[in-house]
């Protein structure tokens, strides 16, 4: 099932693992297992890409993060095939998301004795490259109709849907704008007419979808298993200078 209307969907590389998370959730469907545990396997999967690159074992690393982008798509699917979307797991997961790129960046760091500072700001690229692709795919999102959960400005604390508790909403939403909050506000500051755009045409967006977290983990296990370990790093800050070039692209095609 996906989260845009037909006409409007596109080719998100990112989300190479939606093929196998329908099949996961498909056996999952009629099980007492629920989005949340998905959830928690991906965070599985993601610890154990971090263990195996620890250890270097480096095409492990690669299988576990490919493994974690599909789990990660199956719990959305999941909770839409049994019709119990909530805030709960859309924040719960975005958190996991972020703890475990952090995660991953020191490691990398560890394990090729580089720069700390060039791995945070590696990091700051990686998150806002997320943080762009997101919004844009919100917008799309809440423009046609599609799934809603994800809003485009997260600055109140929503309302608990049903089968949630409120205090779990709170606490979770909390943390996500402390750990989002910042990378929300430099690409609402840096494209704040988005919101408005009439239209984000479908290759627009499959090239900006290579800013997706899936997308991202894919070039990182990539590097990885062909002993590029070392370029994985700058890679990513240079990478966050098309974030320039992709808002300047989204105001000539809707100025």
């Amino acid at each position: 099932m996906s989260k845009l209307p037909k006409e409007n969907q596109f080719l998100d590389l990112s989300d190479y693992g939606r093929p196998a998370a329908r099949v996961i959730a498909q056996l999952l469907k009629n099980t007492s297992l629920t989005p949340i545990h998905v959830t928690l396997g991906f965070v599985i999967s993601g610890l154990l890409a971090i263990v195996c690159l620890l250890y270097q074992y480096y095409w492990a690393t690669a299988f576990f993060l490919v493994l974690k982008s599909i789990l990660d798509a199956a719990d959305g699917e999941l909770a839409r095939i049994k019709k119990t979307p909530s805030y709960t797991g859309r924040y719960l997961d975005s958190i996991s998301d972020i703890l475990l790129n952090l995660l991953l960046l020191i490691t990398i760091w560890y394990v090729t004795d580089g720069s700390l500072l060039y791995t945070l700001l590696a990091f700051f690229g990686i998150q806002l490259q997320g943080t762009l692709y997101n919004y844009y795919y919100v917008i799309l999102r809440n423009k046609y109709d599609g799934d809603t959960t994800s809003r485009i400005f997260e600055d109140e604390t929503p309302t608990a849907m049903q089968g949630e508790k409120q205090r779990n909403v709170n606490i979770l939403f909390g943390m996500y704008t402390l750990l989002y909050g910042i990378f929300d506000r430099i690409i609402y500051r840096l494209d704040r007419s988005a919101v408005e755009s009439k239209h984000l045409p479908n290759w627009f967006m499959t090239v900006v979808s290579t800013f997706g977290l899936g997308f991202q983990l894919l070039i990182i296990g990539f590097m990885l298993a062909f002993d590029m370990k070392h370029a994985i790093i700058p890679f990513f800050i240079g990478y966050s200078l098309f974030i320039f070039i992709y808002i300047a692209l989204r105001r000539i095609m809707n100025p």
